[in-house]
This record gives C-alpha cells, structure tokens and sequence, in this order.
C-alpha cells in the first residue's frame, strides 16, 4: 500500500514505544491488547482506502464517505468500531472573492486498542494533537479515546480562532457603515461575503456538539468513553457549544449590519431627493415670475426698465427666502 504519507505512533501503558510504524503491521497493532496505536493517513488514494477498509473489514458506508467531499460532520456506532466525520476550519488568503474560510474534512476510525484517521490535505493540527498527547500521558493510557479527544479538541480549538476572525471583521465592518471615506461597495461586498463564510462555518460547528454528545454517551459497544475521560468529553462539549451559539450571534450580527447598511444607504437617498425638491422648488420660482411677466399684456413697468428691475427683485426675494426656509428644514 503506497501512501502520500503516513504517521504512525504506538503508546504502551501511556509511554511511546514506537514511531513511524508502517502499515503493514495494522491488524497486529490493532490486536495487541497492551498497545495503544494511532495511524494518521494523508491524502490516500481510493486504492489506499479500500486496501484499508478490506484489511479491517470496515463497513461500506464509512469507506464512502472517507472518500466522499462535502459530507455532513457525524459519528455512528459498530459492533466492533466507532466512525466520525468531521472539519478543520481555518482562514487562509485565497483568491476566492467569495470565501477565505479553508475547511479540510477528517475521518476517523476508532477501534478498542487503535486509531485511524484520514484527511486529504496536509494539516497542521494533527502536530499539535501529538504534543496535546505527549503533555498529558493520561489520555493515552486511557485507551484510544484519549486520541479521539485529543483530536476533536485541536480541531474546536480552531474553530474557536476562526469564529474570532470573523468576530474582529464583524467589528471592522460596523465601524465602515457610518465612514463616508469608505466606498460604500466594498462594505457590501464584504458583508455579502462575510455572510458567506458564516453559513458554511455553521454547517461545520454546529453538528459538532451532536458528535461529541454520542460519543460521550454511555454504550455497550466495544468503543466507549471511560469514566476517568468524561470530564474532558464534558469541558468538550461545552465548548463546542459556545462556538455554536458564537457562530449564531455573528450570523445575526452579520444579518444586521447588512439591514443596517441598506437603511443606511435609503437615508442617503432621502437625503439627495430632499435636496433635489428643495433646489427644484427654489428654480421653479424665478421660472414661474419670469413667465408671468412674459405675458403679452401690459404690467408695471411693462417697456420700461422699472419692469426688468422689479421681475430681478422678485426673483431674489423669493429664491433667497425659500433657500432660507430650506435652509432652516435641513432640506438642502
């Protein structure tokens, strides 16, 4: 089995004993009863996974949706196994008008003495999960749980970052709508795509609390959270449960800025028309003095100079006094 790359590490009563172990050893690792393995897969080939699911008889519908993009963040339970799905998120600076929000699907496969994970880019996280478990050996004597923690932990840590992220340009945003220096087009685009990214981060954090309520639920199966570990599995949850419900409020907050910008811009507009009206009535009424005094007929100071000087007075009379009144009305 050739792989793009592939980590591998065994634990023996909390204490690592083995490293870079290949994959051929699999099903012995797995079987050894005093041995706690975890194998890490990086961009596998289809090849890859089903040489994988035939070796350890894995059900068909997880093999499907390892391979699948775009499916939905679950966990289910097997006689002899468990299986999640689920996302790191981060922000990157991509070119992508629309979205910078970078998602990278994991899945895992937990056994009663081993673990397996596969995830088609090259992340990150997965290094900070191996210091999480060399500072704290308690996870990994407690069975491969302790690795499934550990993992689901780094990756809220992230969601938590990312939901900061979008919280400081929210905070951007809302001092932009009342800058007139700002082009008011810019703003929109960057709420619309504000509200772009919030939408498909939803859709990863959210089912997040669900995956880690089922695997902390008590069960039969051969896989099941451990006494000592529910502590973790409960601060867990908490906190995928603040990044669910920050993710909610920055969806609203988002939803107000993009209302607010639209009043906004209607107050711009009434504004403008406002003084339109008020310049339209100003210019009517020297239209309105010159036409009367246009009449064929005679008028006062009609073929005299006295008529020309007497039409220019009403004139700015009547235009300054309505300017003033408008003035005054904050209409122009």
């Amino acid at each position: 089995m050739s792989l793009s790359q592939l980590s591998s590490r065994v634990w023996r009563d909390g204490e690592v004993v083995a490293e870079s172990i290949p994959l051929d050893t699999l099903s012995n690792e797995l079987a050894d009863n005093h041995t706690l393995s975890w194998y890490d897969l990086t961009d596998p080939d289809h090849e890859d996974i089903d040489t994988l699911a035939e070796e350890l008889n894995l059900d068909f519908h997880t093999v499907e949706d390892a391979q699948a993009p775009g499916e939905r963040p679950k966990v289910t339970r097997y006689p002899d196994h468990l299986f999640l799905t689920t996302y790191a998120a981060t922000i990157g600076e991509t070119d992508d008008p629309n979205s910078r929000l970078i998602v990278s699907q994991v899945s895992v496969w937990v056994f009663a003495h081993g673990v397996i994970s596969v995830h088609r880019d090259d992340l990150p996280e997965i290094t900070e999960v191996l210091n999480r478990l060399d500072a704290n050996p308690d996870l990994v004597s407690n069975g491969p749980m302790g690795v499934v923690h550990a993992i689901l932990d780094v990756l809220v840590d992230g969601h938590f970052d990312t939901a900061q992220h979008f919280d400081d340009v929210v905070e951007q945003v809302e001092d932009q709508l009342f800058d007139d220096s700002i082009d008011t087009q810019k703003v929109q685009k960057r709420v619309y795509r504000l509200r772009k990214e919030l939408v498909q981060f939803r859709r990863i954090v959210l089912p997040m609390r669900e995956i880690v309520s089922t695997i902390s639920r008590p069960s039969r199966e051969a896989v099941a959270v451990p006494r000592v570990l529910e502590p973790y599995f409960n601060d867990l949850y908490d906190h995928s449960m603040r990044v669910s419900e920050w993710s909610d409020s920055l969806r609203d907050l988002v939803a107000t800025i993009f209302e607010t910008n639209l009043s906004i811009q209607d107050a711009k507009l009434n504004a403008v028309m406002k003084k339109l009206a008020g310049w339209a009535a100003i210019i009517a009424v020297p239209t309105l003095i010159t036409g009367w005094f246009g009449q064929n007929i005679p008028f006062l100071g009609d073929g005299r100079p006295l008529g020309l000087w007497i039409s220019v007075g009403l004139i700015v009379v009547s235009s300054v006094v309505l300017y003033l009144v408008f003035r005054k009305e904050d209409w122009i």
